[in-house]
């Protein structure tokens, strides 16, 4: 007896374009016009016990609300008659252990960043050790949309905001990692032992606002010095939580690139267990969880997106190109096949 592998469709084939098609309709850019910026850093930064203080500016609180199950947007949410009151409660509670841990030192919040020479290869991004673009340090693996569209929009892959290695024009990618979560472990504790559920809950609440605020800051500071591409932004904080500026910084297992798998090599080329203290657990999840990581992708039209369902001919594409099995590709891709694999006794 052996068991091999059945597969149907969730959907009807005519929904999706093939994956060679979905790559001829990708997104064009005519790359002699557009202006690439020669980064201010080229390599690794490590940035060790960030000031909390100089995060608090960049939290955005509407997420901190959601936690607490209450709709509205921070500030209006003060406002709102069902919620306003426990809101203003909560904003005024969070801000005291805020300051709190600030002046008592309760979290760390580190960060490394890294800037360098990459082009694009079909739907894979290379990223190189210099300028020559002779010896490869890594690649990233991004998905294409496949799902058929009724207009003539393009079918998006992240490496189709890099330049073409085949064009001659030498790009660049960034990435990072940061986070705010170093020492929960002992400030949990602190509460648990005391049976405080509501400072348990809020502290956590608390550390992933400074990890998205770290994020936000650092995207800041690499647009306007490490890359430099954007050295004149002058953005409110309400116009950078609304994503104002240019560049995007999707991040592996979002939907933009829903493989998770691709953390593993931004880890290992940023060091980031070593510089960071974030470590991956066996789903691949960030540990400590107040952490983000992520590609800075710079070119003036990229935006975020969603990859959306992908047919089964792209996963055969995309375990080759990873050098992994279809079976293996299949586990970290589950959430968006568009067709279901039945396992059949023979």
């Amino acid at each position: 007896m052996c068991i091999r592998d059945r597969y149907r469709n969730r959907e009807d084939r005519k929904n999706f374009l093939s994956i060679t098609e979905a790559r001829k309709r990708g997104f064009k850019t005519n790359w002699f016009k557009i202006n690439i910026t020669q980064p201010s850093l080229k390599g690794i930064k490590v940035f060790r016990d960030y000031p909390l203080a100089d995060i608090r500016d960049r939290i955005d609180w509407t997420p901190f609300f959601i936690t607490w199950e209450m709709k509205g947007k921070y500030p209006s949410i003060f406002k709102d008659p069902k919620y306003g009151r426990e809101a203003r409660k909560l904003y005024d509670d969070v801000n005291v252990l805020l300051d709190k841990v600030i002046s008592e030192k309760l979290l760390i919040a580190n960060a490394v960043i890294g800037i360098f020479p990459a082009n694009s290869s079909g739907d894979d991004i290379i990223i190189y050790s210099d300028d020559e673009r002779k010896n490869r340090l890594a690649v990233f693996h991004t998905l294409r949309q496949q799902v058929l569209k009724t207009n003539d929009m393009p079918y998006l892959a992240l490496s189709d905001f890099i330049a073409p290695a085949e064009s001659g024009v030498k790009d660049y990618m960034g990435i990072f990692a940061v986070t705010a979560g170093i020492g929960i472990e002992e400030v949990l504790k602190f509460y648990s032992d005391r049976k405080d559920v509501y400072n348990e809950i809020m502290i956590k609440a608390l550390a992933d606002r400074l990890a998205e605020g770290f994020a936000e800051l650092m995207h800041e500071l690499v647009r306007k010095k490490y890359w430099g591409y954007a050295k004149d932004e002058n953005l409110t904080n309400e116009e950078l939580i609304a994503e104002k500026y240019r560049g995007i910084r999707p991040a592996p297992g979002y939907p933009a690139q829903p493989d998770h798998t691709e953390k593993i090599t931004l880890f290992k080329l940023l060091e980031v267990e070593s510089n960071t203290g974030i470590s991956l657990t066996e789903n691949l999840a960030m540990y400590p969880a107040a952490s983000v990581c992520g590609l800075y992708i710079a070119h003036p039209d990229s935006k975020y997106f969603n990859v959306g369902k992908i047919n089964k001919d792209q996963v055969e594409d995309y375990a080759a190109r990873k050098g992994i099995t279809l079976q293996e590709a299949e586990k970290w891709l589950a959430p968006v096949l568009a067709y279901e694999r039945e396992e059949v006794q023979v």
